[in-house]
């Protein structure tokens, strides 16, 4: 440990800061570089490290820890122990630059050229070796060979299967987000979603209920949905997502896919063989990582699962897709898939029975303005709409006039507009607004709504209406009735239950209502850097008592309590200096008290007159 805080202390700042994010370690407790030094040396903390070395990496600390176990060692012997166990010449010619990386992440304190391993380093490893973890020779060992298909495969067939899948998915997470915008889902105190929401998202979405989760957490990750309470809501990042184009749509979901994938997972799989397949994934992955363990599972397990679901996997073996996507290449990963996506159509057929039917995907912005005041009856590749009274209704709710909407069916259509559906959109223009929404006077509290109609027939069979139960209307009139809950509400209670119901303000001013409110994804906090809020305590330690005897005093206090032995290089009086081997027992009042381990008496030494202290010699 005396060495490693004598590293630290001779590091930069930001070389210190570079070193402890490649390490993972408690910092509650940490003072000063001696504690830090302990906290790097921890069982986990070095775990943690070692379990993220590639083969080579892991190869050299092995030869070093096997070496250091019988003494002291030099680079050169850490080369000549790779050799010695047939090393193929690229690792043992790399041996000086992959100690400084592994000095670079504390493993390893390098002087010169002169190695040290920490005691702390060299218990986690050494027992490992040819247990769990292979031997120095077998790490040593040269890379198998890339396996190379020999059968020939339609890569074309591939591309397409894959593109199929992953339109499915990029579909189906659109129509989850559309219905979001009518009615927010519920999230259990529990976790997971209410069972009819998830029930209607499903069925909204084509998507099996089991497979709904997935498909919604994805939609969570890719921050196309964002929580607000109680209810999940679609995002403006989520709105902005469903008027992109489908291969847009794609790249969004993959990037994210790539992003929680371990880098060094990434660039391993990405630099295989396009012929690697699922079978041999695993064991080709850990093979360079021997030391892996559950942080490369959990990567192999996201890596491998979601991969199928966005086309980069198809029946188990990845996609060409796959390694362009890892490798940083979506543009030319999603411009390959959409070459098979199903081209997007920008007309329709308008039919006399009142549906709509487009022949392919509907662009975008067109379908978003389409659902506006229609309903999707069926989504496939050609996906079928039908308008009514009520959807209508909903149209004129948000700001649409017959006028618009049949502007707007005119300029998609392929067969003209039908006389039933203009004769409809005419009709419903013409009595919304025969019920109208608005606040509720003073007078009528504790009522929040009044609901008036100049037709007195329909007052009273909104009165009596069972399916308007909830919202409690209450006849205060021949021509109007009240609620206890907001006008908004009553509003969208009527439009459901297929009334023509208009919002109004206080001037009698018909107002427009939009259901699809979209939550605004909350700006992350920064996060205080907890490497740097360690650092800022550490040096501000070491500015207060930064003398060369508070650290000597230091070093000799971490000794004594890890029971270490020391060679410590006292002055004399005639300016000589003689080595002691000792074993702190105390310091206190400028003064160390130890053993000396050859003459087996006690000794006690001032602090002044101590000139260096170093690690005991291997076996003292």
């Amino acid at each position: 440990m005396l060495e490693l805080a004598a590293r630290l202390r001779g590091l930069s700042r930001d070389s210190l800061a570079a070193a402890l994010h490649s390490r993972e370690f408690e910092p509650a407790g940490v003072r000063d570089l001696f504690d830090l030094a302990e906290a790097v040396l921890t069982p986990d903390s070095i775990d943690h490290a070692v379990g993220r070395l590639d083969r080579r990496r892991l190869a050299v600390l092995a030869a070093a820890v096997e070496l250091a176990a019988g003494g002291g060692t030099t680079v050169a012997d850490v080369h000549d122990e790779l050799v010695r166990h047939a090393a193929s010449a690229e690792l043992s010619d790399a041996t000086d630059g992959l100690l400084d990386e592994l000095g670079g992440l504390l493993l390893v304190v390098r002087v010169d050229e002169r190695i040290h391993v920490p005691a702390a380093v060299i218990a986690r490893v050494a027992p490992r070796l040819g247990d769990d973890l292979p031997t120095v020779a077998e790490l040593a060992t040269p890379a198998p060979p890339v396996l190379v298909s020999g059968d020939d495969v339609d890569r074309t067939l591939i591309d397409r299967r894959a593109a199929e899948v992953a339109y499915a998915t990029v579909a189906a997470t659109a129509e989850v987000l559309a219905a979001l915008g009518l009615q927010p889902a519920r999230e259990l105190a529990k976790g997971g979603l209410a069972l009819p929401d998830s029930k209607r998202l499903a069925e909204a979405s084509g998507t099996a209920l089991d497979a709904l989760p997935r498909l919604f957490h994805r939609a969570d990750e890719a921050g196309l949905v964002v929580r607000e309470g109680a209810f999940w809501l679609e995002s403006e990042v989520g709105a902005a997502w469903s008027l992109e184009s489908a291969e847009g749509r794609w790249r969004r979901l993959a990037q994210c896919w790539r992003d929680r994938i371990p880098v060094l997972l990434r660039e391993l799989v990405a630099r295989r063989s396009e012929s690697l397949t699922a079978s041999t994934l695993g064991d080709d992955v850990r093979w360079f990582y021997p030391a892996g363990g559950r942080w490369l599972d959990e990567g192999l397990e996201r890596l491998i699962d979601e991969a199928e679901a966005l086309g980069l996997a198809v029946a188990g073996e990845p996609a060409p897709t796959a390694l362009l996507v890892l490798a940083g290449d979506l543009e030319q990963a999603s411009a390959r898939l959409a070459a098979h996506f199903p081209a997007q159509v920008e007309k329709v057929y308008l039919q006399h029975d009142l549906s709509i039917v487009s022949p392919g995907p509907l662009e975008p912005s067109l379908d978003a303005r389409l659902r506006g005041f229609a309903d999707v009856e069926g989504r496939d590749l050609a996906s079928t709409y039908r308008v009514s009274a009520a959807s209508v209704n909903r149209g004129f709710a948000v700001g649409e006039t017959a006028e618009s909407i049949l502007e707007f069916l005119g300029g998609i259509s392929l067969t003209g507009i039908p006389q039933p559906l203009s004769y409809l959109v005419g009709e419903a223009a013409a009595r919304f607004g025969s019920l109208r929404v608005s606040l509720a006077d003073e007078a009528d509290a504790p009522a929040r709504a009044t609901v008036r109609s100049d037709d007195e027939q329909l007052v009273r069979t909104l009165a009596v209406d069972q399916s308007l139960v909830s919202i409690g209307l209450r006849q205060a009139g021949p021509h109007r009735l009240v609620s206890r809950f907001p006008p908004e509400v009553v509003f969208w209670a009527l439009s459901d239950a297929r009334y023509p119901a208009a919002a109004e303000d206080a001037a009698g001013n018909i107002i427009r209502l939009s259901r699809h409110h979209l939550a605004t994804a909350p700006e992350p906090a920064p996060k205080a850097d907890p490497v740097e809020s360690l650092l800022d305590i550490v040096f501000a330690e070491g500015e207060d008592g930064a003398t060369e005897q508070a650290w000597l005093a230091r070093q000799l206090e971490a000794a004594a309590r890890s029971k270490e032995t020391l060679t410590v290089t006292v002055r004399m009086p005639g300016g000589d200096t003689a080595d002691y081997l000792l074993a702190p027992a105390s310091v206190a009042n400028g003064r160390l008290r130890a053993r000396d381990r050859k003459a087996d008496i006690e000794r006690t030494l001032p602090l002044s007159a101590i000139a260096a202290v170093s690690p005991a010699p291997a076996g003292a």
